[in-house]
């Protein structure tokens, strides 16, 4: 009985060493595969058309950024005054400013909120663009390069086979 389980699990090994050596075989017999490597964000900080997005994004969402950090400006200062003054108020007086000073404050959450998803969805589209142009630019780079296979943000790619700056000339030429 233990020489069935012990042959079992030799075979299992076995066929696993068989596989292995097969495998590496294989990809030595492809050493013709040329590979090259990009860093998507670096084309997202750096090129042109990453920047004029961004650019744009900031310039539509300036004034609804600033009338957001003036209406909690505005807040603060009330809830600072109320502070000051609550001692020589009446409490209906007090209480009342309170519930103001509350809705105030909620209605600003609502509107940073609808200005945080507006912001999210606009940076969203605007990265599809730019992502699109990356792809259009890759394409070209790939098949300058006669490169079989281009991988996204490797945890390590040796500088050789980096191509990310060559992507953000050929998108930077794009129009």
């Amino acid at each position: 009985m233990k020489f069935d389980k012990f042959s079992k699990w030799s075979q299992i090994g076995l066929v696993a060493v068989i596989a292995t050596l097969s495998a590496t075989q294989l990809f030595a017999q492809d050493v013709g595969v040329r590979i090259g490597a990009v860093n998507v964000e670096k084309i997202f900080n750096e090129s042109n058309i990453a920047k004029q997005s961004q650019a744009r994004l900031e310039k539509d969402f300036a004034k609804r950024q600033a009338d957001i950090r003036d209406g909690a400006e505005k807040i603060k200062a009330a809830a600072e005054k109320l502070d000051r003054d609550s001692a020589v108020m009446s409490e209906a007086e007090r209480v009342r400013r309170q519930r103001e000073l509350a809705d105030q404050d909620r209605e600003l959450q609502r509107k940073q909120r609808e200005f945080t998803e507006d912001l999210n969805q606009r940076n969203f589209e605007e990265r599809a663009k730019v992502a699109d142009k990356a792809n259009i630019a890759l394409k070209q780079v790939a098949e300058q390069k006669k490169l079989d296979v281009i991988i996204q943000d490797p945890l390590y790619a040796n500088p050789k086979i980096d191509v990310t700056d060559d992507i953000i000339k050929v998108l930077n030429s794009l129009k």
